[in-house]
């Protein structure tokens, strides 16, 4: 979406920096990064208040005993600030963009059906 305001560097010369890949690739992690420090901590709690915790098996080590409750669906925050990120930051006209996309949010999917069975039963 930035990637449009390089057509407008005509009028405002600074503009011209969002036409550059390794630029907006920068600002695409550090986008990714700022959302999750903000969202993560919400996320997190809110896992936690559904009780999304995963149950922790006692015929495996002892150690892992004390993960018991621990939130999963964790990705759902990765995948999110992924697809933002992406969506501010990357060429739309690209098609691989869009695959990108449909694979992450398809993986992702499925990643999240898997957890959610894990919860349920």
């Amino acid at each position: 979406m930035f990637l449009w305001l390089a057509h407008f560097s005509n009028w405002l010369t600074g503009l011209n920096i969002f036409q550059y890949t390794t630029f907006r690739a920068v600002m695409a992690a550090l986008t990714a990064l700022a959302f999750s420090l903000m969202f993560g901590p919400w996320t997190i709690r809110r896992l936690t208040a559904l009780k999304c915790g995963q149950a922790v098996r006692t015929d495996g080590p002892q150690t892992h005993l004390v993960k018991n409750g621990t939130p999963t669906m964790g990705g759902s925050l990765i995948l999110t600030a992924i697809t933002v990120s992406t969506l501010l930051w990357g060429n739309w006209a690209n098609p691989y963009i869009w695959i990108l996309l449909g694979v992450l949010l398809a993986t992702g999917a499925l990643g999240f059906y898997d957890d959610w069975r894990k919860v349920v039963y």
